[in-house]
């Protein structure tokens, strides 16, 4: 029992840092969107493309959907970090909910930043491993106690 309750707190924790990645980087994409500068915003994005090929005037149109996925990206990154510290303590909901979140978002990050070779391996990709991790983790910790409990 005390192994399970260690991982649950190792999930917390790889969901608390993975949260507030993400929450900074929803702040940063929103900030460039709402100060005109959809280039930086873009750039810090795909951070492995050359910055000087995203130098354009974009639409107001693709301002407007990044502006959405730096909301998404905070809002996602707040849901993971609330459901951290319930996790923590053994919560199967927030479980559920920090890997449908984080997971999913993660999953597109992958098949579209990674797979495409946009992004740097650190902070994206790592952060990719992290909420793999995380949900590995609280996933075997949540499955291995439920088996625990029935056969008591």
């Amino acid at each position: 029992m005390k192994s399970m309750s260690v991982l649950l707190q190792v999930s917390s924790i790889l969901w608390i840092v993975w949260g507030l990645v993400h929450i900074l980087a929803g702040v940063m994409t929103m900030k460039g969107v709402l100060t005109d500068d959809i280039s930086a915003s873009i750039a810090g994005i795909a951070d492995a493309v050359d910055p000087n090929t995203l130098q354009m005037d974009y639409p107001k149109a693709a301002g407007a959907i990044i502006g959405q996925h730096g909301f998404n990206l905070f809002w996602i990154g707040l849901v993971t970090l609330l459901s951290a510290f319930y996790i923590w303590k053994g919560n199967k909901n927030a479980i559920f909910l920090a890997a449908i979140t984080g997971g999913l978002a993660d999953l597109g990050y992958f098949l579209f930043m990674d797979l495409g070779n946009y992004v740097k391996f650190f902070p994206g990709t790592v952060m990719t491993l992290v909420s793999s991790l995380a949900i590995i983790t609280s996933f075997y910790a949540y499955f291995k106690n439920r088996k625990l409990d029935r056969s008591e």
